[in-house]
């Protein structure tokens, strides 16, 4: 298996976003399959290169990688040097995070006969999963889409009223990252651009107008995004497939760091859902 890790993606006027690739060059027509991870996630959490090889090696060309804003640095990508940039994120740049992975990943591979570049499928874990949802909604060049415990509605953790005149007024919140013991600032901008662009954010909307194949994954001991999540976004496009985990957590039973390696049974099961739904 062929793994290139930490390409750097340039953009002009952008921050730079860090790639990693997993493919095989014996395999031909590997249809292409991008991650995208989740709040305060980053692409090497845990147990995320495991199931990159797991699903590479049934035959697609797997990618995953940074937000360009989710705190991590092309020399330090695991940690969080740079709240600065955590606290300027937003749900529309990583919108725009998304679509220019996609747009690197047909011209990175174009000369690569072993990868399908008109075939591209979107697995997001959490709020990744709400990106991943609102992507595949609005590009016709997404072909199935997958959503690991992913969040249904961005409203309800946006635009809450409480604590959002103190918010507005000190210009920032902080949350605490429990792994890291850092204080994570959240700029007032993340509100004010979820409001001016409420419309193209809302979940259930894209949701009703997806078209292609889509697999819902959530575990049933997931204390950070309720199981009802996964039932409104099945309820929402009820041609979809939702698969329940037995005493899946939040991430599947793995943790950062994963020293193990081998997948947990639940991500075991997730990763064999995803290579069946994939094929």
């Amino acid at each position: 298996m062929i793994i290139e890790k930490n390409i750097i993606l340039n953009r002009s006027d952008k921050k730079p976003i860090l790639i990693d690739t997993f493919y095989s060059d014996l395999k031909t027509n590997q249809p292409i399959v991008i991650f995208c991870h989740g709040y305060k996630g980053f692409k090497d959490w845990g147990a995320w290169h495991l199931m990159a090889k797991t699903i590479a090696k049934t035959g697609f060309c797997f990618i995953k990688f940074n937000f360009s804003h989710n705190g991590g640095t092309m020399d330090n990508p695991i940690d969080f040097p740079d709240l600065e940039a955590f606290g300027n994120n937003n749900y529309t740049k990583e919108l725009d995070d998304l679509n220019d992975v996609i747009d690197w990943a047909q011209s990175h591979f174009i000369n690569k006969p072993s990868i399908n570049t008109s075939e591209i499928s979107l697995i997001g874990h959490s709020r990744g999963g709400g990106i991943a949802i609102l992507k595949a909604s609005e590009d016709a060049k997404i072909s199935k889409l997958i959503t690991l415990a992913s969040v249904s509605d961005f409203g309800r953790r946006t635009a809450t009223t409480s604590g959002l005149e103190e918010w507005h007024q000190n210009g920032v919140k902080y949350v605490l990252n429990g792994r890291t013991k850092q204080q994570m600032p959240h700029y007032y901008q993340f509100y004010e651009d979820f409001k001016a662009n409420e419309e193209r954010l809302h979940i259930a909307s894209a949701v009703k107008q997806i078209q292609i194949p889509m697999l819902i994954i959530h575990g049933n001991n997931d204390t950070s995004v309720s199981i009802n999540e996964a039932y409104e976004l099945h309820q929402w496009n009820p041609n979809s497939q939702l698969e329940i985990i037995e005493n899946a957590d939040h991430v599947f039973n793995v943790k950062h760091p994963w020293v193990r390696d081998t997948l947990s049974d639940q991500l075991k099961t997730v990763s064999n859902l995803i290579i069946q739904h994939l094929s």
